[in-house]
């Protein structure tokens, strides 16, 4: 490419103005030409925009990128994502048209790795019951009698995909003294040593496990991965943590034993979205529910807009792009 691009931003005007402020759109304006700022991808103010543009740099709300896009933006090069997963902004079209398409999804495992190892961390040592006790007696009492093996040493942790949170999760775990198994169908012993975790099925994950923590693509093979008979194999007393998708795991199911008081759920996701007002995990003091926080939020979303200005400075330089993605990931990735 020469050394001078021409961008495009294209997401939504306030996945834009978080991601990128002006202090940050002006970094981008250092290394290339900034033609326009998109909602959407058909207008003639669009069009005009697309016939003259390199790269174009998508967000959360972004417009879909398909055939049509492609006819209509006939110098584009590259699609650089400034979020996770690219299924539902770009079509296999433009994968298969030589368009190089990059993503930040690395980016954004960071703070729901780190989110998932808090939970971890608070599940093993009975956090919630325990607030909950304390909120309602407001009295010193017992903590190791009435939760006895609470604690994170040599606890087990079970993590369901070896996605690229699940394996960022693996990695922040080291420093602590637990023990790591992991459930994917595509991971290989080798990749399990690599990761320094031990490889189960799902069946003796879920039911060795002190917490299991759920980090699969949601794809309509991983739809209620965990069932009812997966659930009731999990060890009372253990917790279910999903940062992922509500859709992978039976939610009535986890419901049911959540409030029989025999498993705890940390859930930043769920099924629908938002829960009807009066589901019974938002008062449980065995459930612990939050909006979708995990993923990239505040000052973290700052991350994700530094990702996307050094792949477009790959892109200006001829080197190769740090998180491309290719075409046979697609269908396995979230």
């Amino acid at each position: 490419m020469s050394a001078r691009v021409t961008v495009a931003f294209a997401m939504a005007p306030e996945a834009r103005e978080r991601v990128f402020p002006p202090a940050r759109t002006a970094q981008f304006e250092e290394v290339a030409d900034v033609r326009g700022f998109l909602t959407e991808l058909e207008s003639p103010e669009a069009l005009r925009v697309l016939a003259d543009v390199d790269v174009l740099v998508t967000g959360w709300g972004a417009p879909f990128v398909d055939a049509a896009v492609l006819d209509a933006a006939p110098r584009l090069r590259a699609v650089l994502h400034a979020a996770g997963t690219v299924k539902p902004y770009v079509a296999d079209e433009v994968l298969r048209r030589g368009v190089r398409v990059s993503s930040a999804a690395e980016a954004n495992a960071v703070p729901v790795a780190e989110y998932t190892v808090a939970m971890i961390v608070l599940a093993n040592k009975k956090v919630l019951p325990i607030a909950a006790r304390y909120q309602e007696s407001r009295r010193e009492f017992d903590v190791e009698q009435a939760f006895p093996g609470l604690g994170n040493f040599g606890q087990r942790v079970g993590i369901v995909g070896a996605s690229k949170i699940g394996r960022k999760v693996v990695e922040l775990l080291r420093p602590y003294e637990l023990e790591v198994v992991a459930y994917d169908p595509y991971l290989t012993e080798a990749d399990a040593a690599g990761l320094g975790v031990e490889r189960l099925g799902l069946d003796e994950l879920l039911s060795t496990s002190d917490v299991v923590s759920v980090h699969a693509p949601s794809l309509p093979s991983t739809r209620h991965l965990l069932d009812a008979r997966g659930i009731g194999l999990m060890r009372a007393g253990s917790t279910l943590v999903n940062t992922a998708r509500g859709e992978i795991v039976d939610q009535d199911a986890l419901t049911a034993r959540v409030v029989a008081g025999d498993l705890f759920a940390i859930l930043d996701v769920t099924t629908p979205w938002v829960l009807d007002d009066d589901h019974p995990l938002y008062a449980h003091d065995h459930a612990l529910l939050t909006p979708h926080i995990a993923g990239s939020l505040g000052v973290e979303l700052g991350r994700l807009a530094a990702v996307v200005l050094e792949e477009l400075q790959r892109l200006v330089h001829g080197r190769p792009l740090g998180y491309e993605i290719q075409a046979d990931q697609m269908a396995i990735t979230a």
